[in-house]
């Protein structure tokens, strides 16, 4: 897997788009652009039914997505999982955003996603 092989500041290069792409999608609740970048795999749990509940529930609860900080990145065998700190507005609160990546076909996909 060529992801496990860049250096952490690469990695973060190559994931964050996918991620804000992900969160863009969510806080807009258009689940199109939030599964673009998902494997089949994650792509077969997150309908459009799925994603609704979710983002109406996260939203009452927390607002929307805001900045999100870089916590740590780690290395597995077949894949990279990502932990940032994320906040949404209003909320001062600190939430935690995770995201495992893997490569399929030569492009990197998001896995599993979440945000507690």
């Amino acid at each position: 897997m060529a992801l496990l092989m860049l250096r952490d500041e690469q990695v973060l290069a190559q994931v964050s788009p996918l991620m804000d792409n992900l969160m863009q999608g969510s806080t807009d609740i258009d689940h199109a652009r939030h599964t673009q970048d998902f494997t089949d795999r994650l792509k077969a749990i997150v309908t459009q039914e799925r994603l609704v509940a979710m983002c109406t529930d996260y939203q009452r609860r927390w607002g929307k997505f805001g900045r999100r900080e870089f916590v740590a990145l780690f290395r597995r065998r077949d894949s990279v999982a990502v932990v940032w700190r994320q906040w949404c507005s209003p909320s001062d609160d600190e939430l935690v955003a995770e995201a495992v990546f893997v490569e399929q076909q030569g492009r990197v996909l998001v896995d599993h996603a979440m945000v507690y």
